[in-house]
């Protein structure tokens, strides 16, 4: 089996971050949710919203792509590595499928996408850093945030776009099954404060990414 030199791991986690943050849409290993369904128009008032509202979604899987790489960069255990990078397969579907559904919209992604990235690796690394226990920890308290930002996404989202809303709809599905899965392997949960801070941080990201 080749090993790899730190020089070597540092150009590979240079490229994920580029492909992630400026890079074409990802290939997808399962298509999106919403391939066959109609595309119902939409006035000029209810795309803008959903534009906003995806481009949000889509700055959201770029950071869950960036937190689960720096995690599983720090992670103590193989085994908890392997569980970061399966969740992170999944997370490149979610970010294809938003991808998809901006340029269908005739929108675009966040243009601090790299910004939101290179921050979000720092913040997975320091988790994981701090033990794997804390880090499933910190992604159990991450997914459910982002569970209930979905939720509240899907009552925003126009009735008439079917499209979106099986999106979000499945998304928050796998967010829920990936807060599970670290429970599962032993998650400790986080104190109040630090799930506060947490969820003031993802406040600011949503007001400012959903302008720019």
């Amino acid at each position: 089996m080749r090993t790899y030199s730190f020089l070597d791991q540092l150009l590979a986690e240079a490229d994920q971050a580029l492909r992630v943050s400026i890079g074409p849409a990802p290939a997808v290993e399962n298509p999106s949710p919403a391939a066959a369904m109609n595309d119902n128009p939409l006035n000029e008032e209810e795309r803008r919203l959903t534009i906003g509202l995806m481009r949000v979604n889509h700055t959201g899987e770029v950071c869950a792509q960036a937190l689960y790489a720096g995690q599983a960069a720090t992670a103590r255990s193989d085994h908890v590595r392997t569980e970061m990078a399966e969740a992170a397969r999944e997370e490149e579907d979610h970010l294809a499928w938003c991808a998809e559904r901006l340029d269908q919209l005739d929108g675009r992604p966040s243009l601090l996408n790299p910004l939101w990235y290179a921050s979000s690796y720092s913040i997975g690394a320091l988790a994981g850093f701090a033990g794997d226990q804390w880090s499933l920890g910190f992604v159990e308290a991450t997914e459910r945030q982002v569970e209930s930002h979905l939720d509240h996404h899907l009552e925003q989202l126009p009735e008439n776009d079917l499209r979106s809303r099986a999106i979000v709809a499945r998304m928050k599905e796998d967010e829920a099954r990936h807060a599970d899965m670290a429970v599962e392997q032993g998650a400790r949960r986080l104190p109040a404060p630090v799930q506060g801070i947490m969820a003031l941080t993802a406040g600011i990201m949503k007001v400012v990414a959903y302008r720019i």
